[in-house]
């Protein structure tokens, strides 16, 4: 007998942007596993269920409680902001999954940071486009550095997690310093803060603009790329359909 284990995508947190694939599954839950921060948006909904959470850096911990749980034959959840396979709990839950071979992950899908962002700004992915985290707490700078001049030089636009945190308030500024040895100084750009959340705020500037802009780890940055612009307030990336002017 398999224990299935489902790992979900909220989305940005209210229970709004969730699927309805999500809910039922939490609906159908002995133990909801998560973060804190997610556990809190969910607290009103599933009051009635149990929950258990762990701080950040204690996501191993998370995990292997998601399968303790599953094998005593407890239907469990464990939640991820966004999408739990973009830069979410999927790919650990996989690797510490191959000690529990009786237990089976379901993968439910959420919306990512950079589709909800991507929607309050207007079409700023509309073409190619690459999702790039700051944060080092897992990836060497180094690493994180080749990316964004990989990109820079690709002409992709660009989603950037993870601009910025208590500690990290100038990784920002760096990774624009890195993109403006690259792109021009006029670039359009832009960021959402709180995506979905109480107190959203979304604003569009230039590059070099931005990077003076004081953002946090809530806060998703969006880089246009070289036929990107700003219309009425909007951030678009053009597809490169021709239209014909009547």
């Amino acid at each position: 007998m398999k224990h299935i284990i489902n790992v979900i995508g909220m989305g940005p947190g209210e229970e709004r942007f969730m699927t309805d694939e999500a809910k039922l599954a939490l609906d159908d839950s002995d133990v909801i596993v998560g973060y804190g921060v997610y556990l809190d948006l969910l607290s009103e909904r599933y009051k009635d269920k149990e929950f258990y959470q762990t701080p950040m850096k204690k996501e191993e911990q998370r995990c292997r409680y998601c399968f303790e749980e599953a094998v005593k034959g407890r239907r469990v959840s464990l939640i991820c902001s966004g999408d739990a396979g973009i830069y979410g709990m999927a790919s650990l839950m996989y690797e510490i999954g191959k000690e529990y071979p009786s237990c089976e992950l379901f993968i439910i899908p959420g919306i990512t940071a950079a589709s909800s962002g991507a929607a309050i700004l207007g079409a700023p992915l509309n073409h190619d486009f690459c999702v790039i985290s700051l944060s080092d707490l897992l990836t060497p700078w180094e690493k994180i550095e080749k990316r964004l001049r990989a990109a820079a030089e690709a002409d992709f636009a660009m989603a950037i997690y993870n601009p910025s945190s208590h500690k990290r308030p100038d990784y920002l500024a760096r990774a624009c310093d890195i993109l403006l040895e690259i792109i021009e100084p006029n670039r359009p750009c832009g960021f959402v803060e709180n995506i979905g959340r109480e107190g959203t705020k979304s604003e569009v500037c230039s590059l070099i603009e931005l990077r003076d802009k004081k953002v946090n780890m809530f806060t998703t940055v969006f880089i246009g790329n070289s036929t990107t612009e700003i219309t009425d307030g909007k951030l678009i990336t053009k597809r490169g359909y021709l239209i014909e002017v009547s």
